[in-house]
């Protein structure tokens, strides 16, 4: 049962960060804000996976051409999901925003079962469509209606992108052929970096002027950092031991916590609709804990 453990970290630590993105959103590009997820997390990954070496020394894992397609594949995909979430912060509020990108969970159970052999019970089926019922009932708070065609596809090609993400790194972390937790630490290790990477020779090449002001704000960027480096820790964790569709819905008690955010930090009005949506999504998670 510790992944249950590992995903209401994980869930936590992203509510923060995605706050913390939000208010960086309203003063760097999405580029900018997209980095500060990935910007100070790669030491803190590498001191967490020597950590584990010098505990319990094990064998260093072999590359293999599967191993490396999933780790660039979940590197770039991630990098494209926080993008379009960034995006969506600046079509809606943060938590309408945080809503959308949460779609994840019932995507992923239709991919995953589709293309990557995983299999549901009929509880678990249950929790993930309960699930996906309260994540519609928070991206739309005044009606179906109200919710844009353009904001309805940027929340899909978001969750779409993210429950790819998690999908392959859960087929990176069962392709290193290493026991827990080393397997999670060296894909956790290996994505951030190679999106650090990326993300900052793209900037020194296009737009230095975004690294410039992410290094005047160096606080929200390194609380960014971190908590994204925690949630990261605990969905690696988590996927490395449970199949992801039962992950990403129990991950869903990250509603729960951004709505606390929203109302005590951001300010944010909590309307009756979405304690609604919350009881529905305490019962996927129950759901999907007992299935």
């Amino acid at each position: 049962m510790s992944w249950i453990f590992f995903t209401f970290l994980a869930a936590f630590s992203q509510s923060w960060r995605n706050a913390f993105q939000s208010r960086l959103s309203k003063t760097l590009n999405v580029t900018g804000v997209t980095l500060a997820r990935f910007l100070w997390a790669s030491p803190l990954a590498l001191l967490y996976l020597v950590t584990l070496y010098l505990v319990e020394p094990i064998e260093l894992p072999k590359a293999t051409f599967h191993s490396a397609f999933f780790i660039v594949g979940a590197a770039v995909m991630q990098i494209v999901a926080t993008a379009l979430m960034v995006v969506l912060f600046k079509q809606k509020n943060f938590a309408i925003g945080a809503g959308l990108a949460k779609s994840e969970a019932p995507v992923s159970a239709f991919l995953g079962v589709l293309f990557f052999g995983t299999s549901l019970t009929l509880l678990g089926w249950l929790g993930v469509l309960i699930g996906g019922v309260a994540v519609l009932i928070l991206s739309t708070p005044q009606g179906i209606k109200s919710l844009s065609a353009k904001t309805a596809l940027l929340g899909l090609a978001c969750s779409t992108a993210f429950a790819l993400t998690s999908l392959w790194i859960r087929e990176a972390s069962l392709s290193l052929h290493l026991p827990f937790p080393h397997s999670a630490a060296w894909v956790l290790f290996l994505v951030i970096s190679l999106q650090t990477l990326m993300l900052v020779s793209y900037l020194l090449v296009k737009d230095r002027a975004t690294l410039i002001a992410m290094f005047r704000k160096p606080k929200l960027v390194v609380m960014t950092s971190i908590a994204s480096c925690i949630g990261s820790f605990g969905w690696f964790s988590a996927m490395s031991l449970q199949a992801v569709p039962y992950v990403k819905t129990l991950g869903q008690v990250e509603v729960f916590f951004t709505m606390l955010i929203s109302f005590f930090w951001i300010k944010e009005k909590v309307k009756r609709k979405d304690i609604a949506a919350l009881i529905l999504v305490a019962i996927a998670a129950i759901l999907v804990m007992w299935h």
